[in-house]
This record gives structure tokens, C-alpha cells and sequence, in this order.
């Protein structure tokens, strides 16, 4: 099967379509109006994997606009006490399969630790644990069918649960304002994908970005890193923080790709980063992503991260990978996360 005829590829392709649609019939006034009436004081967002850099970029966007806190499920289940105890915040769950043995341990740990605490559960599969487990104080919003991706990478899943995240949260976008939002930027990913091309495939990659692209870069680096089925190396980190030891990671011929910002400080930084890795390392491939430098700047992070999406694909055929299962018979990873076995939670 060619990469062309894979449900990946599809359901990359498939992406403006959906956010466009699914903005015009999200509630985000609805949405809205009950987490006001939570009262909750702090907001966490929590996920496993590319579901937990959901919550990272939500994290970096909402920046100076409240109490918000990025709150991996492999940390929160592991010491579920350290983080619940005594506390009530709104617990906000992102899940591809809603099914994760992570996301069933979080709604584990809030019904003995903090069972009053408000749950919004955003899921892409009606028939889940996060669908069905909102909790007498919550809410669950399931995304349209499309979103639970087939494939093993999360691909329109991830950028469907962010920007629903974004539309609930970022109250700097009016509420009327999101159905535009999101059919602009559709329309801005479907006039780039036709672009987007095959390129050798690199020895290593490196995604860097500020603010929310920087976590845009760490969902960039995995997509790579997993539909190559680990044989591209890929690092992440923010702009200025490259330059402290992660540099070193730089090795002949390194893919570099630098999602640039749009706020103007910060890109002038983004533009000085890459004319020094083009003196330094001039067997590099150094390319400054300017898809990514959409205003609202967190909104950009999905089409940061859908570019990346078609880089991993591409590269992924070329090492001749099965781009829906890359690692179909080995038995190490899987599309659900399985092996974790849940301890009950006590007071």
C-alpha cells in the first residue's frame, strides 16, 4: 500500500474540512458560560503523549489570561495524592480513544480524591470511558467521528481536540469569532499541503519554536520519531533554549525546522537563531516554518504541527514503513497505549 492510500494520509488531508465544520456546530458560548459558573480557580489540562502536548500548547497560548496548568496523566496517576489532595480544579481530559488506561486512572483518582472537582472530558470516541465518565460536576464534548483517527499517529485528532481546547479557553477570541477562526485556518492548510514535498530522509530532526510552537515542536518531533518508527532521531525545544546544550544533538545532515512566531520580539529571535545554525552548520537543513506565524499565536500551533504531520509521512515511506502501523509485529508500541496496569486509589 502506498502512503497515498493510507488512513494517515487521509486523515491529515481531511483536517480543513473538519475544523471548518466543526466550528460552525461547536457550543463555544455554551461551553464557555458553564465553566464560568464551575467557579473553579485553576484550570488543568491533562493527557498522555501527544494528548498531554495538547494541554502544553493550551498552556503556553492562554499565557497571562488565568490559572492554568499543563498536568501530564502519567504523572497524575502515578502520585494522584500529591495532586488532588485538598484541591478542586477543573480537570480538563483529552483523549484520541478516550480509553487510555491513563485517562480511566484520572477519572479514578478524582472520584476518591476529588470527586466535587468539575471534569470536561474532550474525547474523539462516543463510545469511551472520557464520553462516558464526565462526572456529576462536568461535561463531555465528543468530537465528530472523523477525528478518531485509524491510523496509529495521532493526526486530525490532536489538532481537533487543541483547537476545541482553544476555543473553550482563549477568551481573547470572541466566541462568534471561533467558526471564522477555524475555517481560516483550514484554508490556510489546504493551500499548503499541495506544496509540501518530499525530502531525503535526514539522520536526525529538530523542531523548534517559542511560546506554544515550542510545544508544537515536541508533537512535531514525535510524529517523526514514531512513523519512522525510530530510525530519525528528533528533538525539540524552545528558541533560545537550543542553543543550551541541545545543540549538540546537530550531527551532517540534520533536518532543523524553526516554527516561526508571530509576535515580532520573539521572531526576532526565531530569524537570529536561524541565520546562526545556517553559518554553523551548513550541512544542515535549516527551514524557518512560516506557516506557523498565525495570529492567535496558539492557533497557529496546529498548522505547525499538520505540516510536520505530512513531513513524518513522507519520510516514513521513504524508510519503507507501514505509515498506519509502523510497528505492525513487533509488539512494542500500539495505537492504544497497553501494558499499564492501574493500583487502586486510596485516601
Amino acid at each position: 500500500m502506498t502512503y497515498q492510500a493510507s488512513a494517515t494520509w487521509a486523515e491529515i488531508h481531511a483536517q480543513p474540512a473538519i475544523w471548518t465544520a466543526w466550528g460552525a456546530t461547536l457550543d463555544v458560548q455554551g461551553l464557555r458560560a458553564w465553566v464560568a459558573a464551575t467557579g473553579a480557580t485553576e484550570v488543568w489540562f491533562c493527557g498522555a503523549g501527544s494528548s498531554a502536548y495538547v494541554g502544553e500548547i493550551v498552556t503556553a497560548a492562554l499565557e497571562g489570561q488565568g490559572a492554568f496548568r499543563a498536568v501530564p496523566t502519567t504523572d497524575l496517576v502515578s502520585r494522584p495524592r500529591a495532586y488532588l489532595a485538598n484541591r478542586k480544579p477543573l480537570v480538563v481530559s483529552f483523549g484520541r480513544s478516550g480509553n487510555s488506561t491513563e485517562s480511566i486512572g484520572v477519572l479514578d483518582a478524582l472520584d476518591v480524591l476529588a470527586p466535587d472537582a468539575p471534569r470536561l472530558n474532550i474525547t474523539c470516541n462516543a463510545n469511551s470511558a472520557l464520553a462516558a465518565r464526565p462526572g456529576t460536576h462536568g461535561r463531555a464534548v465528543i468530537l465528530p467521528e472523523a477525528t478518531h483517527d485509524a491510523g496509529f499517529a495521532m493526526t486530525s485528532s490532536f489538532t481537533t481536540m487543541l483547537l476545541t481546547a482553544l476555543a473553550v479557553f482563549d477568551l481573547s477570541v470572541p466566541a462568534g469569532d471561533v467558526p471564522a477562526l477555524m475555517a481560516r485556518l483550514g484554508r490556510q492548510l489546504d493551500a499548503a499541503l499541495p506544496r509540501l514535498q518530499s525530502t531525503p530522509v535526514p539522520e536526525r530532526a529538530v523542531f523548534l519554536g517559542a511560546g506554544p510552537l515550542a510545544f508544537a515542536a515536541r508533537e512535531a518531533g514525535l510524529k517523526v520519531m514514531e512513523l519512522a518508527a525510530g530510525q530519525i532521531p528528533a528533538l525539540w525545544d524552545s528558541t533560545l533554549g537550543f542553543r543550551h546544550g541541545p545543540k549538540s544533538f546537530v550531527i551532517g545532515d540534520t533536518a532543523i525546522t524553526l516554527f516561526l512566531s508571530p509576535d515580532p520580539h520573539a521572531r526576532a529571535y526565531d530569524d537570529d537563531l536561524a541565520e546562526e545554525l545556517r553559518a554553523q552548520f551548513p550541512q544542515a537543513r535549516i527551514q524557518a516554518e512560516a506557516i506557523a506565524a498565525f495570529e492567535p499565536e496558539g492557533w497557529g500551533a496546529v498548522l505547525a504541527v499538520a505540516t510536520a504531520q505530512v513531513q513524518a509521512v513522507l519520510w516514513s515511506a521513504a524508510l519503507n514503513q507501514n505509515v498506519d502501523d509502523p510497528f505492525a509485529g513487533k509488539g512494542t508500541l500500539t495505537r492504544v497505549v497497553s501494558g499499564v496496569r492501574l493500583h487502586p486509589v486510596t485516601r
